[in-house]
């Protein structure tokens, strides 16, 4: 479903990020990307969210290299993908409900559409009865479920999740992980998950691949957390 084929990223001077990447990821896996801060991960995600471009080398996704996307065709390609970010991102003007459905709504989707999938989604990360709330109004495991949902409403086929549990106490940071375990097993999500929790990659029992120095250094089909 996506390859990384020799990606080498070097930001200006002469700052090498990744160097000659090769990866492949199926349709429905579950992966954990790991390494210490530094180590290309973020990179390697933002590339893939064509928020930054290679030096060097393509990348597939389902076939398509995505390096060569026009910039008004990236819009489009990024709502086949699904982002959760460490520090949320949720609008605190903005209620649950609405949060989600600022999603659709700058993407044009119809109202009708919108109330139907709206509490569809945050029935499915068990918020149905926050959909009044703000964010100010939630714990941190809720807000991080919000932006989860929001990540899911176009449906997407891959799920990014960067560091989604740094700002959540151990017992949320097991629930969002069974979130997303959830998600990819029902709707036969990609996940890719980056995290520095040495914990939770190993509950995990899924395949982990090491970064170090922009480097891949360790691939396996059902790892551990090893630096």
């Amino acid at each position: 479903m996506i390859s990384f084929q020799n990606i080498t990223k070097i930001y200006p001077p002469r700052i090498q990020a990744l160097k000659d990447i090769n990866l492949d990821i199926e349709e429905g896996e579950f992966l954990s990307l790991v390494g210490p801060s530094g180590a290309g991960k973020t990179t390697l995600l933002k590339l893939l969210i064509c928020a930054e471009r290679p030096t060097k080398g393509k990348i597939l996704v389902v076939g398509k290299d995505i390096t060569r996307l026009h910039p008004w065709q990236v819009p489009y390609y990024r709502r086949k993908i699904g982002v959760v970010w460490q520090d949320f991102k949720l609008i605190p003007q903005k209620t649950v409900y609405e949060n989600v459905a600022f999603a659709l709504e700058v993407c044009g989707v119809s109202g009708s559409e919108i109330k139907r999938r709206v509490p569809e989604i945050l029935n499915l990360v068990g918020l149905s009865n926050r959909m009044r709330s703000f964010p100010q109004e939630l714990s941190g495991g809720e807000a991080q479920r919000v932006s989860i949902a929001r990540a899911l409403v176009h449906r997407p086929k891959i799920l990014i999740a960067d560091e989604p549990t740094g700002n959540i106490d151990p017992e949320n940071a097991a629930h969002i992980i069974d979130l997303l375990l959830k998600i990819n097993k029902e709707l036969d999500t990609t996940v890719i998950l980056a995290t520095h929790n040495k914990d939770i990659v190993n509950r995990l029992e899924k395949r982990v691949v090491t970064l170090e120095n922009g480097q891949i250094v360790r691939d396996q089909p059902i790892g551990k957390y090893m630096l």
